[in-house]
């Protein structure tokens, strides 16, 4: 066996040799009768390289940053870091050149003095490669392309020992010399190498063994590098049992170094670095992907933007290739104080393994960048407090089935309310347990009817716009809701971003949700991005952007990228975003999300409970930065047992959360805006200067007036009927009058009013009772009186 391997070594030594000369030669030696175009044809052939050889290896980590400028996490086929020759320190490149090819530098493609220097050896038993630095190159390249394209056999090929492989290879080497300098080649090598332990070009290998860039490699840590491209995973020293194989190959490569023939260092340098460890630094997380990522549900968000995203490809496979393999530098706006923050908020309220999806999350208006986003299963895999699925964003990047938002929905039915001139001083009555059967809605469909009975509860009394938004009274807004237009409100809501989960870029509010007046209560399953988005558009006084997370995109060359655009537009007139965000400031000042107010800061924003208490939430804005906070019973198949029964009834009310020790009250404001919105909100406010909200013209909460109809000759239902027609609610009220109870007398106001307001229906309670004379209630003297004694008269 080792006969036959020696011979055919032999061989092929004896055939590369023979063909290296004519490959020299440029094959010039004519064959009788040969026309001189073809040796023209046969020298340009001879010149020709493939597209993978004309260019330096362009397989390149990618990184993405933070705010602060560390690393999230990389991304790459091959962690490499392509670095100019000028970065890599000059006893690297010697190193390098001497343990693979001490004469690189004097010879051509084909080093014929080591070729026969290696036939002699193979011929003595000690097989030797005579391949020369740029041969080597050649082989690396093509095992290198061949992998990108996913071509196993194409690998298998660019290794195999056969003579047609080396003779393409030394004809590829002959052409590279002459397109490429010796000192690009020697560069292109470096970067291209891999040194064992998914490390891939010097520089990255110098950071992971030594923490040091490749600049600033010293003599054993360049000779223990270079020594291990031969067999890097053989040498590779963090592998169990292989450091002494290092450290012996190191040694090998220093006393090469030192050899006559070589005598790049001295002898005793050699014997100094000989005695010194390999020094090699503690591993560090490689970060590769999103799983080893601090934030991996940020990264896998920065991830599914980018593969989608035109400016890296126009196919997927093209932006696969310049996400994986481009040394992209890749920047967010997220700081990690803030998100660290976020969650450790949500971590102090929950544990992980508790059954609840709670979210935290915050956008710039103006921008649409993503501040932070954090959920309290922040890891992602399998067990009970893992997850893959991205809480905050809907399915289509990574999300789930999103949550129902309670009141907070309200923000779009007021929005539609101002628009259509109802204002914000128009008075409303709103009983504590109103039935709106019968009550017709205009949705995008035309009008319809609330056949079946809907009782809605809440507090009763009467409400404008800012008292009803304040105590979140849901009679009053389902009222305005008839009033301004359930069409409207949902018309509203998306053009403000807010993004069902069913259906994030199609017309589902308008074409479904429009059809149901428990639109304004949040009966409509949304991402928390979604909606935290549409309030950010009134922060930014009705500039929608869409959601963000890369601020910028920048290429291996320093070319700058277009990353990925927020598309922001004018959806919502100013002066209207200007009033919501005063209307919406009573929830935070005195209603129900002041346990979640920011002393300093002026906060608009709305709580929300989502019926049988299955979520609760508090969003907020101010000028600069728009956040929420969400507290839902989870979704979560492993937790179904746990909803089940009675728990089902009443969900998040009340249920104890084993690991956290706590009993949660299902309170938006105590709860969801104190423990989760608050804490990071005021982190990331910090990052901000103030800016105060816009007063807004008075027109627009002053509303516009219009003449109320008659109800002449109306009985009350007919009334009824009548002022809904016009768009304005009604009660009835009793009054004393001289006609007969029940008498139908007419409303009040009448004339001209706000549409929308609510008219009294005024009902005699008949004449009023005459009143009794005053009773004299002092207590009669029974006690017998005296007799009074006569008097004589004077005669």
């Amino acid at each position: 066996m080792r006969l036959g391997k020696r011979l055919y070594s032999l061989v092929m030594f004896l055939v590369v040799s023979v063909l290296g000369g004519l490959l020299i030669a440029g094959l010039a030696v004519p064959v009788a009768g040969m026309a001189a175009e073809a040796g023209k044809t046969t020298a340009t052939a001879m010149d020709s390289l493939p597209a993978e050889l004309t260019m330096a290896p362009q397989a390149q980590r990618s990184r993405v940053l933070l705010a602060d400028g560390s690393t999230l996490a990389n991304f790459y086929v091959e962690n490499r870091q392509y670095v100019p020759l000028s970065k890599i320190a000059p006893i690297m490149q010697k190193a390098q050149i001497a343990i693979e090819d001490h004469r690189f530098y004097e010879h051509g493609a084909l080093d014929l003095q080591g070729t026969m220097r290696a036939l002699v050896s193979t011929v003595r038993g000690n097989t030797q490669g005579a391949s020369t630095l740029t041969q080597q190159y050649v082989k690396m390249v093509q095992v290198s392309a061949a992998a990108a394209r996913g071509d196993t056999e194409g690998v298998q090929k660019a290794q195999e020992n056969t003579i047609a492989r080396k003779i393409q290879e030394l004809r590829y080497a002959i052409a590279l010399e002459k397109k490429f300098t010796k000192d690009q080649i020697l560069e292109y090598y470096l970067n291209i190498a891999y040194y064992g332990d998914s490390s891939y070009g010097v520089e990255s290998a110098a950071m992971n063994y030594f923490g040091v860039h490749a600049s600033e490699l010293n003599l054993q840590q360049a000779a223990m590098l270079a020594g291990m491209v031969r067999n890097p995973n053989g040498t590779n020293p963090r592998r169990a049992g292989l450091e002494l194989v290092a450290l012996q190959r190191r040694n090998d490569v220093l006393d090469r170094m030192a050899v006559k023939d070589v005598a790049v260092i001295s002898p005793e340098q050699a014997a100094t670095a000989k005695a010194k460890p390999l020094g090699l630094v503690k591993p560090k997380a490689k970060l590769h992907g999103c799983g080893n990522a601090e934030f991996p549900f940020i990264c896998d968000y920065v991830e599914r933007t980018l593969l989608a995203s035109p400016s890296l490809g126009a196919t997927r496979d093209d932006r696969e290739n310049a996400l994986y393999r481009g040394g992209l530098t890749i920047r967010t706006i997220i700081d990690p104080k803030v998100q660290r923050k976020a969650e450790k908020s949500i971590r102090n309220f929950v544990d992980p393994r508790d059954p609840l999806d709670v979210v935290n999350v915050m956008v710039e208006p103006g921008t649409g960048l993503i501040v932070s986003m954090a959920q309290n299963r922040n890891k992602m895999g399998t067990k009970r407090g893992e997850t893959f699925w991205n809480y905050a964003v809907n399915n289509k990047m990574g999300g789930g089935d999103g949550y129902q938002a309670g009141s907070t929905f309200k923000m779009f039915v007021a929005a539609a309310a101002l628009k259509n001139g109802l204002g914000a001083y128009g008075n409303i009555n709103a009983k504590s347990r109103m039935n709106f059967q019968g009550w017709r809605f205009q949705s995008c469909q035309g009008t319809i009817v609330q056949h079946a009975r809907w009782n809605v509860v809440g507090r009763g009394g009467t409400f404008n716009l800012f008292t009803g938004t304040t105590n979140s009274v849901n009679g009053y807004f389902v009222q305005l809701e008839a009033a301004a237009g359930l069409c409207d409100a949902t018309k509203i809501a998306q053009a403000l971003g807010l993004q069902p989960s069913i259906d994030p870029s199609g017309n589902y509010l308008t074409k479904v949700a429009s059809n149901y007046p428990s639109f304004t209560l949040g009966a409509v399953e949304v991402s928390p991005l979604s909606l935290v988005n549409a309030y950010a558009t009134v922060a930014a006084r009705g500039i929608r952007c869409d959601p963000i997370i890369i601020k910028s995109i920048k290429a291996a060359n320093g070319a700058t990228l277009e990353a990925p655009s927020a598309n922001c537009k004018r959806v919502l007139d100013e002066g209207i975003a200007d009033a919501l965000s005063k209307i919406f400031q009573g929830p935070f000042r005195s209603g129900t999300a002041t346990a979640a107010r920011i002393p300093g800061y002026t906060v608009a924003g709305k709580t929300g409970t989502v019926p049988d208490n299955r979520a609760i939430w508090t969003v907020g804005f101010t000028r600069n930065l728009a956040g929420a906070g969400m507290i839902s019973y989870s979704k979560d198949p492993r937790f179904k047992k746990y909803w089940s029964g009675y728990r089902k009834q009443v969900y998040i009310k009340g249920a104890y959360m084993k690991y956290s020790h706590r009993y949660i009250q299902g309170r938006s404001g105590p709860e969801a805006g104190r423990f989760i919105f608050k804490p990071a909100f005021a982190a990331a406010l910090k990052n901000y200067d103030r800016k105060g909200f816009v007063e807004p013209p008075y027109g627009i909460l002053a509303g516009r007036k219009v003449d109320v109809p008659s109800c002449s000759g109306a009985t009350p239902a007919g009334c009824r009927s009548i002022l809904l027609g016009a768009g304005f609610g009604s009660y009835t009220d009793t009054i004393a009058s001289n006609a007969p109870k029940g008498t139908f007398l007419g409303i009040s106001p009448s004339g001209v009013a706000v549409r929308g307001t609510s008219i009294r229906i005024l009902i005699s309670a008949g004449p009023a009772k005459k009143p009794e004379k005053p009773k004299d209630d002092k207590p009669k003297d029974e006690s017998p009186k005296p007799t009074p004694t006569p008097t004589k008269k004077k005669p």
